[in-house]
């Protein structure tokens, strides 16, 4: 055998043993598990869902939990403490945490004071948090830019995700004057709104 033959045969060897391993690689690095954290904006037209399957089309597998209930913010769920247990429990890489408008000073206080909490336990934990913007109702339209103005400020002061949602409804809302992305109550969000809400999320989240 010459030597020309002897390095094809070890070249394809090598590429089938490292091929493999290759492939498991990309799995594992592309398989997630995502809380989401809020109330109504969260669990309308099931987000989490709509968020996994925007993540399916670029190859991401993600499964989701939801801790959301009615005009909940976020010190609602830090009193009640199941948020603190389910990541400490480590089962997660990712929390994404939503709070109502909070474009007011009080909101803006709350959400600083819950997010430094959030981005605390989830530092020990080593779990990415992730800051979900959301919008305000069509009513307060005029407090939109307090809205982005305070997401946009949590996230930096304490170094989580930020998942502009918000900010890029209203760029939407301000380039064509059509509200579609709300429903018929001027407040959450139509399918259309989640489906869009989902692709920022994911974009956030991995790009």
């Amino acid at each position: 055998m010459n030597t020309y033959k002897v390095y094809l045969i070890l070249f394809a060897t090598l590429l089938i043993l490292v091929t493999p391993l290759k492939a498991q690689e990309k799995t594992a690095l592309k398989d997630y598990k995502v809380l989401f954290v809020g109330n109504s904006l969260s669990y309308s037209n099931n987000l989490p869902l709509l968020v996994s399957q925007a993540a399916s089309d670029k190859d991401i597998i993600i499964s989701t939990e939801i801790l959301a209930k009615p005009n909940y913010a976020l010190v609602d769920h830090w009193d009640e403490g199941e948020l603190q247990a389910k990541i400490r429990s480590k089962a997660f890489d990712f929390v994404i945490v939503q709070q109502g408008p909070s474009s007011q000073p009080e909101g803006r206080k709350l959400l600083f004071k819950s997010i430094k909490k959030l981005h605390q336990i989830c530092e020990e934990n080593q779990i990415k948090l992730a800051v979900f913007m959301v919008w305000p109702s069509k009513q307060y339209y005029q407090t939109f830019d307090k809205v982005i103005k305070n997401h946009r400020e949590v996230a930096e002061k304490y170094n989580t995700i930020l998942c502009p949602v918000g900010e890029i409804w209203k760029a939407h809302f301000d380039k064509t004057n059509d509200f579609e992305y709300y429903s018929s109550d001027g407040f959450h969000p139509s399918l259309k709104g989640s489906q869009v809400a989902a692709q920022i999320i994911v974009d956030s989240l991995f790009e």
